[in-house]
């Protein structure tokens, strides 16, 4: 059984199929912190899929290692988004994105 080559068109597909669930998922879901958070890791994975499947196809190694910076940001992201969440948590003893409207020092 031979599907055939998997040409930039499926991969662009894909990057758009996932960047369109994470922009449902974020405004589907205003209320849980976390589902925000990972909608947007969700977005920024489908953009480097994109960069990684034009790096490919093109012969360009710079798309590749624009997502290394792009990783690195996401991780950095990710651990700075949680320990805030873990800190609101400790102080209010809940994440729902309507009780966290002011930031009160």
């Amino acid at each position: 059984m031979n599907l055939g080559s998997i040409t930039l068109g499926h991969y662009l597909s894909l990057g758009a199929i996932l960047f369109a669930l994470s922009v449902i998922g974020i405004f589907l879901n205003r209320r849980n912190l976390i589902v925000l958070l990972m909608a947007i890791e969700l977005m920024l994975l489908a953009v480097n899929l994109n960069f990684v499947a034009f790096s490919h196809f093109l012969g360009d190694m710079a798309g590749q290692v624009f997502v290394f910076f792009i990783l690195t940001v996401a991780a950095a992201e990710s651990a700075i988004g949680l320990a805030i969440l873990v800190v609101l948590f400790r102080n209010r003893a809940t994440i729902a994105v309507e009780e966290l409207d002011t930031l009160k020092g």
